[in-house]
């Protein structure tokens, strides 16, 4: 369902964090787009991020507990009843029932939408500045510009419904 995280140690500059707005992503589509992913649903999986560096064996094993799983490409929020993007260029792998070329240019263009300035915003941390966010309508970037610095964050993941 969404997230808080709170920052213990920040880089002198950098390590800000990015929101997006996946509502505003979704209804900023033109609506012969929005008509055609409605009903399209897309596997995730963490491999091509958190399985990156794992040898072979981890993976394999990571995936035993925690196997892909589909979900909407546009979700419903349960509180607003608003729709919303729900895929990104991370965790997202494929969108089910079309063909690959079609796929990947879906992909690559609903994911852009999260680019778009006009519904971000970027959070510039502090020490203690504590965020809170609902991971069922918007989605997360931490620029990583401050290296070799360090950011050290407390995160508490708050589980929450199946999309639909």
């Amino acid at each position: 369902m969404g997230a808080v995280l709170r920052a213990v140690e920040v880089p002198e500059r950098g390590g800000d964090t990015v929101f997006a707005d996946m509502g505003c992503a979704y209804d900023n589509l033109p609506p012969e787009l929005r008509d055609r992913i409605d009903d399209l649903r897309a596997v995730h999986s963490f491999v091509h991020v958190f399985g990156y560096g794992m040898s072979a064996e981890k993976r394999a094993h990571m995936l035993e507990q925690y196997p892909p799983v589909e979900h909407p490409v546009v979700r419903t929020h349960p509180e607003t009843g608003r729709k919303t993007l729900f895929l990104n260029s991370f965790f997202t792998e494929r969108i089910v029932g079309v063909d690959d070329e079609e796929s990947e240019w879906l992909l690559d263009r609903l994911a852009m939408q999260a680019m778009h300035p006009e519904w971000q915003v970027r959070l510039h941390w502090e020490p203690g500045t504590v965020a809170m966010w609902d991971n069922r309508a918007t989605q997360h970037y931490a620029s990583s510009d401050y290296y070799p610095q360090r950011r050290v964050m407390e995160r508490v993941s708050i589980k929450g419904d199946r999309p639909y």
